[in-house]
């Protein structure tokens, strides 16, 4: 199964400065948004402010220089409040006695002030202002003064009139003056402001979305990069330990890629295969090997580098798109050469058990006659004196019927072979025995014998046994080995097998010979049994362990004994 990618949320050096920077706009806009509607309050107000006290001591003023006109009957201030009030601006103008009547007012007036408001307003040592509710007024209100402040006296008869004037003003009390200004100008501003506002904060809201989006979008794309680095790793990792070659092809039937195993196995590189047919690669090829959704399992072969036929069982499988149709195809192929080598000792060992059981029962039949005629012979040599040609041919007689008894009785020690006792020995202590053993042999053919093993290694089998399977081999190497030539005994741990390779630099075998070799009755020596290997098979076969060949024509042959360690 693949594995999952479950990663932590991490946030990213980009991704924090996509964050500060919304962070920061954010705040920036915030701040310049508030602080531009209070001021366009504070210039709202301060406008208004100035404006309403500029209305005020303009009327101040008229009512001034419009004392003179007492005298015709007329009242110049209600005058200069209609006139004024025909501003634009200028919603309305009230001018109130302190006890609430009213002086003079015009435009669109508001509710007369109660006196609670009058007296605020009297009391006030400044300005008077509010925005009425639910109408876009601003309202300032203060005392109003329209005549100067009382002078001491003085002649002249209109100075004496100035004076009257104010005496009876201030007799009736004060005058407080309201003027309400229009704000729809400024309304309108500020609504426009808002608008802004509102306009920047959605903008604002849009680029965090996006940003934010844009975060966990590249944070999604970050984990799906990691996800398939780490499937591409193990994808990868999984073909490449596959003891098996693998190769995948394209919808166009050329090579995509292959694992090593391929590599080793075909003795090419990938880029070496790039253009190169199937058939130029396996033979005999199936016919069928491209048609559409087709599984195939056929037994092919190829060349290895150094010549060596192959066999390889190549098993096909398509590639199929995710709407079923075709996209390829991934071929498995198995190396067969190990496979073959357990057939065929399999192939011997049903031939080994067939002629050992017809084996015991031909020697079992032969060897009583043999018995007889050894005894007749013995007879007859007794009677024919010593020195006669019937005393000769009866040793003769005898000495043939001793080899063909012998013969016989490695034929029963092969189909009756004894059940080893395995036990664990010191290395040394076997192969000491094994050189005095074959001394003499080494000698008399003189050839060099060299042996090489640890003397800490210990060998779990028979020591009789594996001793005659030692002698077996060693013999045989010494009878295809010239004067002058080697023979090397070396012994090795693999993994948890033991390893006794014995190697000569004689003549060689043939791949029709090695095929033979542990065959009943198969001999290159006019003298050989043809039993010697075949019973040396039978012991290791008795220890669950076999026995490897490798042999080139004028090089030699090495021998290759595995037994299981004792823990197998």
């Amino acid at each position: 199964m693949i594995p999952s990618s479950n990663q932590p949320f991490k946030f990213s050096k980009p991704a924090l400065a996509i964050i500060l920077a919304s962070s920061l706009l954010a705040a920036i806009l915030a701040v310049t948004t508030v602080r531009n509607m209070n001021r366009e309050q504070r210039l709202l107000e301060n406008s208004l402010l100035q404006q309403g006290l500029t209305l005020i001591r303009s009327f101040e003023a008229g009512a001034r220089t419009s004392m003179r006109h007492f005298m015709t009957g007329t009242d110049p201030l209600e005058t200069l409040v209609e006139e004024t009030a025909k501003e634009e601006s200028v919603a309305y103008i009230r001018i109130v006695w302190e006890n609430g009547d009213i002086a003079a007012e015009s435009g669109d007036l508001p509710p007369p002030m109660d006196m609670g408001e009058i007296h605020a307003i009297l009391t006030a040592e400044t300005v008077t202002t509010r925005s009425l509710p639910g109408k876009n007024i601003f309202q300032l209100a203060r005392i109003f003064e329209p005549l100067p402040p009382l002078m001491p006296p003085r002649g002249g008869r209109m100075h004496k009139h100035m004076q009257q004037m104010q005496k009876d003003q201030h007799k009736k009390g004060r005058q407080l003056i309201v003027v309400g200004l229009g704000t729809s100008a400024f309304d309108a501003a500020r609504q426009e402001d808002k608008n802004r506002a509102l306009f920047m904060g959605a903008l604002l809201f849009l680029l965090g979305t996006a940003g934010l989006y844009s975060l966990f979008l590249y944070q999604s794309i970050r984990v799906g990069k990691s996800t398939l680095a780490n499937m591409q790793l193990y994808t990868d990792n999984v073909i490449e330990s596959m003891p098996a070659g693998l190769i995948t092809i394209n919808g166009d039937g050329d090579i995509v890629s292959c694992n090593s195993r391929a590599e080793q196995l075909l003795s090419r590189r990938l880029k070496d295969m790039e253009g190169l047919s199937l058939e130029e690669l396996f033979y005999p090829l199936p016919q069928d090997l491209q048609q559409e959704q087709l599984l195939l399992e056929k037994d092919v072969f190829c060349l290895s580098s150094s010549g060596e036929e192959i066999p390889i069982k190549l098993s096909t499988s398509p590639l199929l798109k995710h709407d079923g149709t075709r996209n390829g195809m991934v071929i498995i192929l198995r190396d067969m050469r190990e496979i073959k080598k357990i057939e065929l000792q399999l192939e011997l060992s049903r031939r080994l058990a067939s002629l050992g059981k017809m084996a015991a029962g031909v020697a079992h039949e032969i060897r009583n006659p043999l018995g007889t005629l050894r005894g007749f012979a013995q007879y007859f040599g007794k009677e024919a004196g010593k020195g006669t040609d019937g005393e000769k041919y009866a040793r003769l007689m005898i000495s043939e019927v001793d080899r063909l008894n012998q013969t016989i009785s490695s034929l029963l020690q092969f189909a009756r072979a004894r059940e080893p006792q395995p036990v664990l020995m010191q290395a040394g202590d076997l192969f000491e025995k094994l050189s005095s053993l074959m001394e003499a042999d080494f000698s008399s053919g003189q050839v060099a014998f060299q042996l090489q093993f640890d003397p800490e290694l210990t060998l779990y089998a028979d020591p009789d046994l594996l001793l005659q399977v030692l002698l077996n081999l060693l013999k045989n190497s010494i009878s295809v080995t010239d004067r002058g030539g080697q023979i090397t005994l070396t012994t090795t741990r693999r993994a948890h097998d033991m390893v006794i390779e014995v190697s000569d630099t004689g003549h060689g075998m043939t791949n029709e010979e090695q095929e033979k070799l542990f065959d009943p009755f198969f001999s290159t020596r006019k003298d050989g049994t043809g039993l010697g290997l075949a019973v040396s098979h039978q012991i290791v076969e008795q220890h669950h362990g076999r026995i490897e060949v490798e042999s080139k024509l004028g090089i030699g042959t090495t021998m290759r004994v595995i037994l299981p360690g004792e823990n197998r």
